[in-house]
């Protein structure tokens, strides 16, 4: 096949839903070359969005079937690219650059040149090209003793999630282990942080923790001040991260790169009662979005614009001053229902036809 082979898989990456946009330093293909070989490069060039069979793909690549079904099953192994099924079988299809192989390859190898790569990327146009489009790749859900039980929305309510789950592991921060490894974390919150969960059994009890530990494992984030983001759907949630605004690279959208939007606000708002507000300062040290300002006689008061309705600073409040409400009916965004659902509206948002 003509052309760059690393040119072809950035055009495939940037082709899904998630978007892998170019920069102008082309920082891009650098992380491409840095993660597959040339040889990998043009297999997985040859996938797509949907899941296909090592027959297929090699058809399309070109390529000797065994050759490409070896490079398949390699590459799928190291997470780089995903599974899925094709009707009584299972093929092979791309995993987008964010949520998808850069989580993998960083969790995988601790890849301090990889670790600069990204942030090279992120901060020379990648973050604003990624994050910009909607809807948001990811979603705030509130801290669970933030909200009132009687009208939390049933896509927010992360425990119930957990509840229909039968198995569980707790997961590497992707983005604090970034930052660790450039040697610039600004946090001290915990590595150990993010939660994922399967609906079908694992047969590995070995790396799994109970549901009462998935439960302590969030009890711990709130009490820390870290915010639950979960994939920006209604229906098949895996996994829960707990994040920090100096580090997730969802939030430092918001407040490194101006973007408003970077992820998609829960569809509650914090309210401080003036009157019961000690001045403390718990809120602002909570907030991960500095959503909270200060008036002139030292009393908090939430920019309800820039609330994303995370809810730490109603569980960190010792004055019990602070309040989570559900935002009124015309306000209420509610997430696609599926994967499916949220890849075709964030396709035609993007402008992009779909692979």
């Amino acid at each position: 096949m003509s052309g760059d082979v690393y040119e072809r898989l950035a055009a495939a990456l940037d082709g899904l839903a998630n978007g892998f946009p170019r920069t102008e330093s082309n920082v891009e293909l650098r992380i491409l070359r840095h993660v597959f070989t040339p040889d990998e490069a043009e297999v997985a060039a040859a996938l797509t969005g949907r899941p296909a069979l090592a027959a297929d793909v090699a058809r399309r690549a070109a390529l000797e079937p065994v050759h490409v079904a070896a490079t398949l099953g390699s590459l799928a192994e190291r997470g780089v690219i995903w599974t899925g099924s094709v009707g009584d079988g299972y093929g092979h299809r791309l995993a987008p650059f964010v949520v998808g192989f850069y989580e993998a390859h960083m969790l995988e190898t601790h890849d301090v040149e990889f670790a600069r790569l990204v942030e090279e990327y992120f901060c020379g146009g990648g973050a604003v090209g990624i994050m910009s489009p909607q809807p948001a790749i990811h979603r705030v859900v509130p801290a669970r003793g933030a909200t009132e039980v009687e009208w939390v929305l049933p896509y927010d309510d992360v425990r119930a999630i957990l509840g229909k789950a039968s198995s569980f592991r707790v997961e590497t921060c992707v983005c604090r282990l970034q930052q660790d490894e450039l040697g610039t974390r600004r946090c001290d919150l915990p590595l150990e942080a993010c939660l994922w969960f399967s609906f079908a059994e694992s047969g590995d009890e070995a790396s799994g923790i109970s549901h009462e530990e998935a439960l302590a494992v969030l009890d711990e984030a709130e009490r820390v001040g870290l915010v639950h983001t979960v994939s920006n759907v209604a229906a098949g949630i895996g996994y829960v991260c707990n994040c920090c605004g100096c580090c997730c690279g969802l939030l430092r959208g918001i407040n490194e790169w101006g973007l408003e939007h970077s992820v998609a606000q829960a569809n509650y708002v914090a309210e401080i009662d003036p009157l019961a507000c000690t001045a403390c300062g718990a809120c602002d040290e909570r907030c991960q979005v500095k959503a909270v300002a200060v008036s002139d006689d030292g009393v908090r008061v939430v920019r309800r614009e820039s609330c994303i309705g995370c809810g730490l600073c109603v569980t960190g409040c010792p004055a019990e001053a602070a309040r989570l409400r559900l935002k009124p009916d015309d306000e209420i965004v509610a997430p696609p229902a599926t994967r499916g659902a949220w890849e075709r509206v964030r396709l035609r948002g993007r402008s992009v036809s779909g692979t």
